[in-house]
């Protein structure tokens, strides 16, 4: 039986009409089974994975309830993480795309203050953002949920294991109590609950199975001893299966910095991401790591939530996850769109009653194997093909992609294949290109002219 189509619902033409020109013809699982509730007013929450296309849901039904003509904030999104937001307001503006004049707005930690205040005071019917940033501008008056009709709680487990339960409470309060609210979350805990109880109004739980195909994912599970044997059993893997891009997933922020410091000190071309980087090192090593100028990324979930990076062929587990749901969130990263992926677990004697439980979770039985022989640690490393150039300059010096390329394929001077994703921010732009041209495409930028002058730029490690 096919899916059922966005035309059977009572969306506008202008949303229907610009989802097929996105290439939205069929409804996910989840967008079958919520959206229709949603349009229709109700209040749900959802339960699915990453890729189950929930932004779209949720995206669509505060769209559906958006009075463009009241130039006032309509709806507000909360995110646990300023990557996901960004995402999240990405998708929102692509499907509004049909519509005119919707202003979408990000508000972030992490982020000047000062342009968020400025066009806080231009107004906005659309408010993504983090919790804390949220709360702050609330509390100094800058924020006016009064005509808020759509509340959306994205990653809603992750928020809370933040810590962000004082700022959602305080958050609440400023909301008006006839409003539709719509929770996500991957997994439920009763914190969950008692958070559903506290601000909706007869929710219906959807949830969609986390549980992936597992024939596009080859678990294998190995035995260390301790700690200490943990960062040689992953060197030992990463040589073993020679992986183009890979996730290694650690449970604390001290474990993810330990393992990466140590992992490039073997050689390998790896970078950390969590909660304790600045946002200006996030930014970066997310676009080192799309762009492929990084092929191993040493990450805690919370800070790889959101995370939305094509033909990851390798997940590795540092320990096993103390959820069941984590794991399956974890490993689903690889495997993805038709294609197959490996995915590593390292497991200890004190691990069993996690081991057992995933057991449960994941109807199967888990038979750990012995790590590859050390004689794969004499295997070459496998480096990431790209190179990262930062240019001082961005949007709001009207930059764009085409200009970077243009400066860079001048002259014959640099071959177009050897140019990768070009990446804009508002005073940044980025460029992966080939690690065999790096250095002349560097000196191309840094001595020629776009827009008619210079910029400054470098290669970021």
């Amino acid at each position: 039986m096919s899916a059922l189509s966005f035309s059977n619902t009572v969306l506008s033409s202008e949303l229907t009409e610009n989802l097929t020109r996105l290439g939205y013809l069929e409804m996910t699982p989840i967008q079958e089974r919520a959206l229709p509730k949603i349009l229709a007013g109700q209040d749900i929450i959802g339960q699915g994975k990453t890729g189950s296309g929930k932004t779209a849901t949720f995206s669509l039904g505060l769209l559906h309830n958006l009075n463009v003509k009241r130039f006032r904030v309509q709806s507000l999104v909360l995110c646990p993480t300023r990557e996901l937001a960004d995402q999240v307001a990405k998708e929102i503006r692509k499907l509004a795309a049909a519509i005119h004049n919707v202003k979408v707005l990000t508000l972030c930690g992490g982020t000047p203050m000062g342009p968020q205040i400025g066009s806080l005071e231009h107004g906005a019917h659309i408010i993504v953002g983090t919790p804390g940033r949220i709360e702050d501008h609330l509390r100094k008056g800058r924020l006016d949920l009064s005509e808020l009709n759509t509340l959306v709680l994205d990653e809603a487990d992750r928020m809370l294991e933040m810590g962000f339960q004082p700022a959602l409470e305080l958050i609440f309060s400023h909301c008006p109590t006839e409003r539709q609210s719509l929770l996500f979350s991957a997994t439920f805990p009763d914190k969950i609950q008692a958070m559903a109880n506290q601000i909706m109004q007869k929710p219906e739980l959807i949830k969609v199975e986390s549980s992936h195909n597992h024939s596009s994912i080859e678990q294998h599970f190995f035995e260390v001893d301790n700690n200490d044997g943990r960062t040689t059993a992953v060197a030992l893997l990463l040589q073993q299966f020679q992986p183009n891009s890979c996730v290694v997933f650690c449970n604390t922020k001290l474990e993810t910095q330990a393992l990466s410091d140590s992992l490039i000190q073997r050689g390998f071309s790896c970078a950390a991401l969590h909660g304790d980087l600045e946002q200006r090192d996030r930014d970066q090593t997310l676009i080192r790591f799309a762009n492929k100028s990084v092929n191993i990324l040493v990450a805690t979930d919370v800070a790889a939530r959101g995370l939305d990076i094509d033909n990851i062929t390798m997940v590795l587990n540092y320990h096993i996850a103390h959820d069941p749901e984590i794991h399956v969130h974890r490993i689903g990263r690889t495997g993805r769109a038709g294609n197959t992926g490996i995915a590593c677990s390292l497991m200890s004697n004190k691990e069993a009653h996690k081991v057992i439980r995933l057991e449960e979770y994941l109807a199967l039985e888990i038979h750990a194997k012995p790590l590859p022989n050390n004689d794969v640690l004499n295997n070459p490393i496998s480096m990431a093909p790209m190179t990262t150039i930062q240019i001082d300059g961005g949007k709001k010096q009207k930059l764009r992609p085409g200009d970077i390329l243009g400066a860079l394929t001048a002259n014959n001077a640099i071959d177009g294949d050897t140019i990768g994703k070009i990446q804009m921010t508002p005073l940044k732009a980025y460029v992966a290109v080939k690690r065999t041209v790096a250095k002349k495409a560097l000196k191309v930028i840094s001595e020629g002219k776009m827009k008619g002058r210079n910029f400054r730029a470098r290669i970021i490690k």
